[in-house]
């Protein structure tokens, strides 16, 4: 899979050479490239805002290095996101359906976001990661990439995906490891006990009690 991001802040995206998501590009699952939209502007010191039309506070990104920037790397086969609270909400389906993409390019806004006409010209998907807003895209980029990820092909083992928070509806149930014993609280007998079709009935329990207490929204129970 391909992602180019197209940011005016390359360097926030450093963790994208750290841990699994740098393993699976040296390994040839992802390639991963950041794009300074401020090489594409034609203004001579590098501006990259204007002001609205309409007025209201804050600057509006220029369309011109944001248009130029798309295109440098829009192939038929891309599909377009812009990280907004204006678009749906993301969530573990939204992941593995964009996971399914051969390209994917995502345009980070800043100050108040970009032109309309620039979602509408490159047919821009609109995803939010809640409902609350944050300075930049860049974090929504990041979270939304690292997501998804996790859904490409030998980017995590076998089986990593099968038993966690969203995989079948629920949250994940609680993990323990060395030592039996910490701080006067013990691992539950049943994950001690070798017995494996306990162990997968206690899991179900807890990732059911847990999803009720914290999550009940992702239960289809009546009230």
């Amino acid at each position: 899979m391909k992602i180019d991001i197209l940011t005016l802040f390359p360097e926030s995206f450093k963790p994208f050479e750290e841990s699994i998501i740098a393993r699976a590009r040296r390994a040839g699952k992802l390639e991963i490239n950041v794009i300074d939209i401020r090489d594409f502007t034609l203004d001579k010191h590098k501006k990259c805002d204007d002001t609205p039309f309409g007025g209201g506070a804050g600057m509006l990104m220029s369309v011109q290095p944001v248009f130029d920037a798309v295109k440098s790397v829009l192939t038929d086969k891309s599909k377009v996101i812009f990280p907004s609270p204006s678009g749906k909400v993301f969530d573990a389906a939204k992941a593995k359906s964009l996971a399914q993409n051969e390209h994917l390019i995502f345009v980070c806004g800043h100050y108040e976001g970009i032109d309309q006409r620039l979602i509408e010209i490159f047919n821009m998907e609109e995803i939010s990661i809640g409902d609350f807003v944050l300075t930049g895209g860049e974090i929504p980029t990041m979270a939304i990439v690292d997501s998804l990820c996790r859904f490409v092909p030998g980017v995590l083992k076998e089986g990593s995906l099968e038993e966690e928070s969203f995989s079948d509806g629920l949250l994940e149930y609680p993990q323990y490891t060395r030592p039996q014993v910490f701080e006067g609280l013990a691992v539950p007998e049943v994950l001690l006990s070798g017995n494996h079709g306990e162990i997968a009935k206690w899991r179900k329990e807890m990732a059911l009690k847990k999803t009720r207490n914290v999550r009940p929204d992702l239960l289809n129970e009546d009230k």
